[in-house]
């Protein structure tokens, strides 16, 4: 039996990794280089309470545990998935007693802050004032919108950015290089390059889940005959369905759902493309990838191609049919279309200044010719009296009409664009409105 060393420790070796120095810290020098935020907070011995937000595994916690290290503090970590008010007090009074003891500093470090309530959050607020804590927390999610005003306002907010594959293959050469913590006590394991290179792709970003996989390709090495090496050849074994960055719910899907959608309306159907499978690659429904195509359809391109709706629509319906993996090419089809359609957000325009003066003029009341009138009652109150039928007047069209409450001025909402059909429907509004205006004395 081989005897026990750091490869064959019970501890992931992501956690056995952590940097132990702020030297060894790799990434992030937007925050950790000379003269950056972070640094002079660490270096200056300054602490402040902060906001660290990125995607997992950028190092948000190693950072909230080197920093205070680096400035000599007690460190408490709890994370909001498993702890309450309760543990906010009870580190409140180990707070308290340290600086009782010696003066010493405590930061308390809340992980997947986000996932504290209001009330959960404000908990604290008055021991981060008065200096009783200082609060790092740590979040995936858009701080703007998972964290109330008044933890926002204490603290400052550092945007961590995923890792680059150079950085993520230093962590993997240094895990494997390390006799101490790492893998360098496991004899005659070798890696393919491919391999590291493919592990550093999959990760995604993700310091964490590189070296998980890292540990995985290790462990079939071993396994392997002869033990120790492995090749190219064991990569789908290895990596399996690997999916990209994609909560489904959270900043990262949104931001890829407006990637998609400006690319349609930018007219860039190879970028549109793009965005459209990395989301599919990510695992998002497709059938809310459809909804949104639909919404384009009626958004950015409206009237200056009516087939769009249709296509959309078709794209749509084609996928319930076929599903996964066929529908998506219906999808596709759909998106390219969209991207290379003529542009026009004016029904876009004109339905929210409808929808404004909807609610501006409040229950105005219908016009008593436009009003139909049924029964003899509603005729003798002049229901429908005056109204002229467009179909009996000239070229089907009511010249000096208006179909606008009385007390409303009539307003003019829809202002075509000067491309694709529009630009007919534009020409022959113009020529409408013209008449209008002529039998209106005008």
């Amino acid at each position: 039996m081989p005897e026990p060393g750091p490869a064959s420790e019970a501890r992931p070796l992501a956690e056995r990794m952590r940097p132990r120095r702020l030297e060894d810290y790799v990434g992030q020098q937007h925050l950790l280089g000379p003269g950056r935020p972070l640094r002079r907070m660490a270096e200056g011995h300054s602490l402040h309470s902060v906001i660290l937000w990125g995607p997992p595994g950028t190092g948000k916690t190693t950072l909230a545990r080197l920093v205070a290290a680096t400035c000599r503090a007690e460190f408490i970590a709890l994370s909001a998935v498993m702890a309450g008010v309760k543990d906010v007090r009870a580190a409140v009074a180990h707070a308290e007693a340290a600086r009782a003891a010696d003066g010493r500093p405590t930061v308390l470090f809340l992980d997947e802050v986000h996932r504290f309530n209001k009330a959960q959050q404000d908990a604290f607020l008055p021991y981060v004032e008065d200096g009783t804590l200082t609060f790092i927390g740590a979040t995936t999610e858009n701080p703007s919108f998972a964290l109330n005003n008044a933890l926002l306002s204490r603290a400052r907010t550092h945007v961590l950015k995923a890792l680059g594959p150079e950085d993520l293959r230093l962590l993997l050469d240094r895990a494997l290089a390390d006799r101490v913590h790492g893998l360098g006590t496991l004899e005659g394991l070798s890696l393919d390059p491919e391999v590291l290179a493919a592990i550093a792709s999959a990760a995604d970003g993700d310091a964490r889940r590189a070296l998980s996989l890292l540990e995985l390709a290790a462990e079939l090495a071993m396994a392997a005959e002869p033990p120790g090496i492995l090749t190219a050849a064991a990569l789908p074994q290895l990596l399996g369905a690997s999916l990209r960055r994609f909560d489904r719910q959270g900043e990262a899907f949104y931001d890829q759902v407006s990637a998609l959608h400006k690319s349609v309306r930018g007219s860039d159907p190879d970028a549109a493309l793009y965005w459209l499978y990395r989301m599919l690659d990510g695992g998002c429904d497709p059938r809310y990838l459809a909804r949104r195509l639909l919404r384009m359809a009626s958004e950015d391109i409206g009237n200056a191609d009516p087939r769009a709706l249709r296509i959309a629509l078709d794209a749509a319906e084609v996928y319930e049919r076929l599903g996964s993996p066929e529908g998506e090419l219906a999808l596709a089809q759909a998106v390219v279309f969209l991207a290379c359609a003529a542009k026009s957000n004016a029904v876009y325009r004109a339905a929210g200044q409808a929808a404004e003066d909807a609610a501006r003029h409040g229950s105005l009341e219908v016009p008593l010719p436009l009003r139909n009138a049924p029964t003899r009652l509603m005729k003798s109150l002049d229901y429908g009296k005056g109204y002229r039928y467009a179909h009996d007047e000239p070229d089907g069209f009511a010249a000096g009409a208006c179909y606008f409450p009385e007390e409303m001025p009539e307003r003019r909402y829809y202002q075509p664009v000067d491309r694709g059909l529009e630009r007919q429907l534009g020409e022959k509004l113009a020529e409408l409105r013209r008449r209008n205006g002529q039998a209106r004395g005008r």
